[in-house]
């Protein structure tokens, strides 16, 4: 054919390093396992056996008050004909696997405590840890919530983590896979560069490979929200130690001067700020989490357990419909209306997006008037990874990445 300029490629000067660093900031690579749920628990309250009593907790729940399926569509919204394979998903799950993701809380659940008394649990959390790695019930993610710099006392949240990780590394014999440190509260920017340096220090002194040490923020202020959007050098400036992305429903809210009875995960204006994480983190491996419904059962009666699980399925369906696949369990109960809606928002479609992806790969049409885009065939394949690592056995849990 005929051009009439001669040279294109003298026009775009610059190209191959523009691209590069597109390829380093977007990976593109398809999901990894990531955690359904994180589950917090205050640290003087952590001991070896916490993560099989809740298992055992949520499991007498399930057998004394949705023993079969047949009230699961009604409390969880799913479709009549997952009932049963959900609710056997969901018995077998806590039997083995109650707790993806366990978070030892040194902050908003644990409070300000004198310090040596602080020490104390740190030296108890590291030994649990210890104890449940030998054991091989550790979760496959774990890790602690040290406080805030925005406390105004830096120094006790790194004492606090210096001190886990050195006891767990005494304790344990090494640092046992899936640790995370969550650093919450994050009003100004440059505290983020602040804790990787530390984090770095830390690997260094206790010779740690590098970035053995990754964190996650919270995002709970609108300054945060602010920052992330004006930051577009905020995931590379960290090397590669930000792992994840929190959201923190009550301090937003609070902050954003909602009353009590507003602050609630499906607001509009935490829809907003999950918008800000998602456009923020879009196309990097930073994982991005919901927040917690802060209430347990009203008592052990039916009625108010069923109705504790309906209003945590409708939070946990929400979450899952706008794109965050792991969110905070406060409470033993959780963990039914959570797996059970997880299992039924990925059981729902599997069967209709594997068709569609492969029809689409033998360059046939999918039928019933469907016409996919590449794009929409990316998302497919992308929800189908998510499900088969949500879904996975939970005999074979242990062995994901």
């Amino acid at each position: 054919m005929k051009t009439t300029l001669p040279e294109p490629a003298g026009l775009i000067e610059g190209f191959e390093e523009t691209y590069r660093e597109q390829s380093a900031r977007f990976s593109g690579a398809g999901p990894a396992w990531q955690p359904v749920h994180t589950v917090y628990v205050p640290a003087d309250q952590v001991t070896a056996t916490t993560v099989d009593e809740w298992g055992r907790a949520a499991t007498e729940l399930l057998h004394e008050h949705l023993f079969s399926p047949g009230e699961l569509p009604a409390l969880c919204g799913l479709d009549p004909d997952l009932a049963a394979p959900v609710h056997d998903r969901v018995r077998r799950k806590l039997r083995s696997e109650p707790v993806e993701d366990l978070r030892i809380d040194f902050e908003d659940g644990y409070g300000r405590r004198p310090d040596a008394e602080e020490d104390r649990h740190v030296e108890s959390a590291a030994e649990a840890v210890a104890v449940m790695a030998r054991a091989g019930t550790l979760p496959r993610r774990w890790g602690l919530r040290v406080k805030s710099f925005a406390d105004g006392d830096p120094v006790r949240s790194v004492r606090t983590l210096d001190g886990f990780v050195t006891e767990v590394l005494r304790r344990a014999g090494a640092l046992p896979p899936g640790f995370t440190v969550t650093f919450p509260k994050v009003l100004m920017e440059g505290y983020l560069g602040q804790f990787a340096h530390c984090l770095e220090a830390l690997e260094g002194a206790a010779g740690l490979p590098e970035c053995a040490l990754r964190f996650e923020i919270q995002v709970e202020a609108p300054q945060t929200v602010a920052f992330l959007l004006r930051s577009a050098d905020l995931v590379p400036s960290l090397g590669g130690r930000l792992a994840a992305a929190h959201f923190g429903v009550f301090d937003y809210t609070a902050a954003c001067g909602l009353p009590p009875h507003e602050q609630r995960l499906d607001h509009p204006v935490c829809d907003h700020a999950r918008e800000i994480m998602r456009i923020a983190f879009a196309g990097t491996e930073v994982e991005l989490a919901d927040g917690s419904l802060a209430a347990s059962p009203a008592s052990n009666s039916a009625k108010d357990v069923h109705a504790l699980w309906a209003r945590h399925a409708r939070l946990v369906a929400h979450s899952l419909s706008n794109g965050f696949y792991q969110g905070w369990d406060m409470h033993p109960s959780h963990l039914v209306s959570r797996y059970a809606t997880v299992y039924a928002f990925h059981l729902a479609h599997y069967e209709e997006y594997s068709a569609r992806v492969e029809a689409w790969e033998q360059r046939r049409e999918a039928g019933g008037g469907v016409m996919d885009e590449p794009a929409t065939i990316r998302t497919m394949t992308a929800a189908l990874a998510r499900a088969d690592h949500a879904l996975s056995d939970p005999a074979q849990a242990r062995g994901a990445p």
